[in-house]
Order: structure tokens, then C-alpha cells, then sequence
């Protein structure tokens, strides 16, 4: 049986990880568009916040498929399921997708990655073709989830304000995503 509502595990891994994430793409922005000293305290701020978001996208997966989501409303149309489905699909993609390749993108350019005055173990051994390759695979996927990212928030206020439906509700900590009747169903 699927739960009403997300967990508040689930709503706190989600909202950590929404702010977690655009803090990311505003550093990711902010480190390509600048090559003063601030350059290097962005990576340093850079490289261990997306070697957080790759392990917490990976929590939130196994939460997710162990404890399940609660059900679209039954009156939501199919093209709606699918772009529900899909986006979702490619939110956890791109959350696991991102930091792997921006470790890969380092490992090939021959540069240690220290986090915490920890050595962490290149995925790739260096290869200048490669990494420049990875870089802008990077730049240009990070561009797809600040996209994606700005769709979900559309969706999530068309539910919230315009259909009504609960689907908002069951993230944000209400009461679920139980169908709310609307104004024309009475």
C-alpha cells in the first residue's frame, strides 16, 4: 500500500536537497564566470557539496524505491503521469549523474581531490582529451537540471494552486496527496 504522504525523512532529504542543489548551480556559475581567488574557494566549497548531494541523491533512491511515493491523484491525465514519471526519472539521474562526472572531470585533468584533508581516489586515470570532453558534458547537464529544476517548481505550484490536488501538500508536509474535491465537483 502506498503512503498518503511522503516521509518526514523524504521531505527532509528533499528540501535539504533543493537548497543544497541550487547552492550548487549558483557556485557552478559563480566558479565559471570568475578567475580571481574567489575561483578557488567556490571548488573548495564546490567539491565536497556535490560529493554530499551524490550520497544523499543515493538515500533518497533507496528511500524511495524501499519506502515508496504516494499515488498521483486518480484524475491526473496520463500525459501528466508520464511527465510526473519522467521528470522525476531524470531528477535522480542527473542529482547521481552530476557529481560522477564532475569527479570523472577531475580525476582526468590529473587534479587531487582533498575534502576534508581526505584523499578522495580519482575514478579515471588523467587524460587531457577526456576531461575536456567531461567539462562540458558537465556544464551542459548542470544547464538540463537547472531546467528540470525550474519545471518541477512549476508543476508543483500548478498542483498546488490550480489543481488542488494534494500532490503539493504530501511534500510540503500537508495533508497528503488524498484528492481535495474541487469547486466544480460540487
Amino acid at each position: 500500500m502506498s503512503p498518503r504522504s511522503f516521509s518526514p525523512l523524504q521531505r527532509g532529504l528533499h528540501w535539504l536537497m533543493a537548497a543544497a542543489i541550487l547552492t550548487m548551480l549558483f557556485i557552478g556559475i559563480g566558479m565559471v564566470s570568475t578567475v580571481s581567488h574567489a575561483h578557488l574557494t567556490l571548488l573548495a566549497v564546490h567539491r565536497p557539496l556535490g560529493l554530499a548531494i551524490l550520497l544523499l541523491a543515493i538515500v533518497r533512491l533507496v528511500i524511495r524505491l524501499t519506502r515508496g511515493t504516494p499515488p498521483l491523484p486518480s484524475d491526473l491525465p496520463p500525459l501528466m503521469r508520464l511527465g510526473a514519471l519522467g521528470s522525476h526519472v531524470l531528477l535522480y539521474a542527473l542529482m547521481i549523474a552530476l557529481p560522477l562526472i564532475g569527479w570523472a572531470m577531475m580525476s582526468a585533468a590529473g587534479d587531487p581531490i582533498l575534502i576534508a584533508g581526505m584523499h578522495i581516489p580519482p575514478l579515471l586515470s588523467p587524460n587531457a582529451a577526456l576531461h575536456g570532453i567531461l567539462r562540458e558534458a558537465h556544464t551542459w547537464l548542470a544547464l538540463a537540471l537547472l531546467a528540470l529544476i525550474l519545471m518541477h517548481f512549476a508543476a508543483a505550484l500548478f498542483h498546488a494552486w490550480i489543481r488542488r490536488d494534494g500532490v503539493f501538500e504530501a511534500m510540503a508536509g500537508g495533508e497528503g496527496a488524498a484528492p481535495v474535491v474541487k469547486l466544480s465537483q460540487q
